[in-house]
């Protein structure tokens, strides 16, 4: 076999040249059949294990692949789901276009009191609170698991709804007329416990993404959410553009 072309007296260390190129081979879908192994790389490309690994740990830091030890590397699936960052309740509208059935089975709908959420939504510690939590599915696939709370003096009209396939923002607003119009999000890349992996349906190699969000109502929080969603089914988009100031 003709060893793939590196230039190895050049200034690019050799890794990066072979990540460059692996890159290229990805996009191009040249590995739609299945990435080929560490050792694969070694012969294909006549360099070090040591190298290889150095290529796959930026691909695999990327998003490109996943590559455990131990078990051979593989290309990291696309997502199905995408949400922008600058949208307000749009877990619903991006699972709907992608062009997937959405579906939720309601595990608990009730009034409770819990001092830390109240907190949150500035409220006294015993302040009653409508609790919602669903396992939300997108093609017939779990996607998240979605808890909400907002006050039940707002939200008590919510308690008989059909949340099966409805949004809750749609829900709140035709029961309630309160519309959200404020949200602050915290994103950050979570291991699920294992009650998680199992309502959920995922692998042991898949990571989660865990959403905390405060919503407001001109200006009065009235919904705390924990969502805790697949992270190889969703990927969260955001759009920049240049302001001209240099950094």
């Amino acid at each position: 076999m003709v060893a793939r072309a590196l230039d190895r007296g050049g200034a690019t260390p050799l890794w990066r040249q072979l990540q460059d190129d692996l890159v290229a081979r990805l996009r191009s879908g040249e590995f739609a059949a299945g990435f080929p192994g560490e050792l694969a790389l070694v012969e294909d490309y006549r360099v070090s294990r040591h190298t290889v690994r150095q290529a796959l740990h930026q691909l695999r830091a990327d998003g490109l692949v996943v590559a455990e030890r131990g078990r051979q590397p593989r290309v990291s699936p696309a997502a199905d789901v995408e949400q922008p960052l600058d949208t307000l309740c749009s877990l619903f509208g991006s699972v709907e276009a992608a062009g997937l059935e959405q579906r939720s089975v309601v595990r608990v709908l009730d009034v409770r009191a819990d001092g830390v959420i109240a907190d949150r939504l500035d409220l006294e510690g015993s302040t009653p609170l409508v609790h919602l939590e669903r396992l939300r599915s997108a093609g017939g696939e779990p996607l998240a698991i979605d808890r909400v709370w907002l006050p039940a003096d707002l939200a008590a009209p919510l308690l008989d709804a059909d949340f099966t396939r409805s949004s809750l923002c749609a829900v709140l607003v035709e029961r309630t007329g309160v519309r959200l119009d404020h949200s602050r999000e915290t994103i950050k890349a979570v291991v699920p416990t294992a009650a998680e992996r199992a309502l959920l349906r995922c692998g042991p190699d898949v990571a989660c993404l865990s959403i905390h969000r405060l919503g407001r109502a001109e200006g009065r929080p009235v919904e705390w959410r924990h969502t805790m969603v697949r992270g190889d089914r969703y990927a969260v988009t955001t759009e920049s553009k240049a302001t001209g100031r240099r950094h």
